[in-house]
């Protein structure tokens, strides 16, 4: 009996063992899921931060234009609108459609900067320097920004997809985030005419 119950309590200890490892295993996995998660979650923002900050820069920017290029209303109502739907979009939590929109709103002050090299009375005007310095900053940070951002979901989706990862990840629930990708007119470089 005595070899019998030390069997039967080293095989106990060694499932209990197993137990206690696989519980380990499976909580430090999950709870890498959520720091990754939480970390694309605060690079996303950090993209919203910077996309805010040109989001506030636009009224004034335009308002600085008009002054000057009052014919170009066309583009200067455009890149109103954008930045409008971009707002609605963030406001709505649309992230997809927030984005598209940031894309469309780049492309638009493009043409925007173009139609300023029209101007160069507009571009010695002490306030638009000073506007389109801000921006400048401001555009260069997104482009951070968004590499960050992207650096973050890819290494989040390889986390969630490598083996045996993936299966823990799909039986609670993690799902692969979207990278940021710009939209294909913010892709095509403004011409310049003189």
């Amino acid at each position: 009996m005595k070899k019998g119950c030390l069997i039967s309590l080293v095989a106990g200890g060694v499932i209990l063992l197993l137990v206690v490892s696989l519980a380990g295993f499976v909580g430090g996995k999950y709870n890498g899921f959520v720091q990754m998660e939480e970390q694309t979650d605060q690079a996303w923002a950090n993209v919203e931060t910077v996309l805010q900050r040109r989001f506030d820069l636009i009224p004034n920017l335009v308002n600085t234009v008009k002054g000057y290029a009052s014919h170009e209303k066309e583009l200067l109502e455009e890149v109103t609108r954008l930045r409008s739907q971009w707002g609605e979009a963030k406001a709505a939590g649309n992230d997809a459609q927030s984005l598209q929109s940031a894309g469309m709103l780049e492309s638009a002050l493009g043409r925007l900067m173009v139609v300023v090299e029209n101007y160069p009375e507009l571009k010695a005007n002490q306030n638009f320097m000073a506007l389109q310095e801000e921006l400048s900053g401001t555009e260069n940070r997104i482009s951070v920004e968004r590499r960050r951002y992207n650096e973050t979901v890819a290494a989040y989706n390889v986390s969630i997809r490598k083996w045996p990862g993936n299966i823990l990840a799909g039986m609670m629930g993690f799902e692969r985030r979207e990278p940021f990708e710009a939209a294909p007119e913010a892709a095509t470089a403004p011409k310049v005419e003189f």
